[in-house]
């Protein structure tokens, strides 16, 4: 069994995000790129984002901390502490509306 805290890990993350030129951090904390499911923690430091991108499979964000704005095409999606976002399986870019952190949980979708 592993036990991890989350809240410790945002705040790991976002001072190693706040120490960053490129204001964010980010660890991945189970599985990985070998496996189905991966679970990261994502900081990123207010007005920063993850630019647009393809969604590699099913997948959701949870705000660990802060507020974060999810964009897809015209759509838009707020989050805030303990908000859970659904992730579209479209393009899709996340904003720090302010200081954030989110539990990024990806299943990769089987190759056909």
């Amino acid at each position: 069994m592993l036990k991890l805290s989350l809240d410790a890990m945002a705040r790991q993350q976002l001072a190693a995000a706040r120490g960053s030129s490129a204001g964010r951090a980010a660890h991945t904390v189970v599985g990985g790129h070998a496996n189905v499911m991966r679970q990261t923690v994502i900081a990123l430091t207010g007005g920063r984002e993850l630019g647009e991108h393809e969604n590699p499979g099913e997948a959701t964000l949870v705000v660990l901390h802060g507020r974060v704005r999810l964009v897809s095409d015209k759509d838009s999606w707020d989050g805030r502490r303990g908000d859970l976002l659904v992730v579209p399986d479209a393009r899709h870019r996340l904003e720090a509306v302010e200081d954030a952190v989110v539990l990024l949980t990806v299943a990769k979708l089987a190759q056909k």
